[in-house]
């Protein structure tokens, strides 16, 4: 069996993989997304392709090209098209009902404030695309707003001409991250951080988080809607339940090995190989 890698940096989470792998004899065809030239006819042949990119565009446009010619991939194109784009991730959940924090996107300066005002402060702005907790703003009043909004608007990027716009979720210091490998959530952890972004990229802590019936229902439910696979679901814990506020394609699970108990990368191997047969 020939396994396509498809990657960017090798990073620990890649030689865990790549490590496990080659544990168990399987060929392992490295496709570094920096070297690799597509010609629309052909390409590598491989049995499947595991993507492990850093970057959404060569992720995204790497794993079509390799379905073109026949390639099955983990996770599918489709799968990184929405998970990297927060609003088509928001569509998804919506239309599967699922439960997400109140969303509004908006075009304009002018509308995103109606937008706030409409939701109620505090509310968090975020790039429709981006990771790793980057260029969010938790925006507290209308002051705030209108300074932030104008600042994006001259900034000028794609990153900042479309307002996507969430409310501020109270979270008492922690949110959930759960680890989906096809039908099963197979582990959880708490991250835990002072600041209100919890992301374990940015400091946050990770300790265990036990998978109840309502995580695994949650999880399993965000994971499908957007396409299924090996997929981290981020989570908020509420009065009202569990809503889903990230689902992320390329996960990573460096600090929830052993803080779970669970082997994750052994867990995504057995998954790639079973669907390679």
């Amino acid at each position: 069996m020939r396994i396509g890698f498809l990657h960017s940096l090798i990073r620990k989470e890649e030689k865990l993989l790549i490590d496990e792998f080659r544990q168990r004899g399987v060929e392992l065809v490295m496709l570094d997304d920096r070297k690799l030239i597509f010609d629309l006819e052909s390409g590598p042949e491989v049995d499947l392709a595991l993507e492990r990119c850093i970057n959404h565009s060569r992720s995204m446009y790497g794993l079509r090209l390799l379905e073109s010619i026949g390639v099955r991939c983990i996770n599918s194109s489709e799968v990184s098209r929405v998970c990297g784009d927060k609003i088509l991730t928001s569509i998804a959940l919506k239309e599967t009902g699922v439960p997400q924090p109140p969303v509004r996107i908006a075009f304009t300066e002018d509308s995103a404030l109606t937008a706030i005002d409409e939701l109620g402060y505090p509310v968090v702005l975020k790039p429709a695309v981006g990771s790793w907790g980057r260029l969010l703003s938790k925006v507290n009043d209308r002051e705030a707003a209108e300074s932030i909004l104008e600042h994006k608007a001259i900034l000028g990027s794609y990153h900042h001409s479309i307002f996507y716009v969430q409310k501020y979720v109270e979270k008492h210091g922690r949110d959930i991250r759960s680890f989906v490998v096809g039908d099963e959530c197979v582990a959880a952890i708490y991250r835990t951080s002072p600041h209100w972004i919890t992301n374990t990229a940015r400091g946050a802590v990770a300790t265990g988080c036990p998978v109840n019936d309502e995580l695994a229902s949650v999880s399993l439910a965000a994971a499908r809607a957007v396409g299924g696979g090996v997929l981290a679901v981020d989570l908020f814990e509420t009065d009202q339940g569990l809503l889903v506020n990230e689902v992320n394609y390329t996960m990573e699970f460096r600090n929830s090995i052993d803080t779970t108990g669970v082997n994750i990368p052994a867990r995504v191997v057995d998954y790639a190989l079973e669907s390679a047969r």
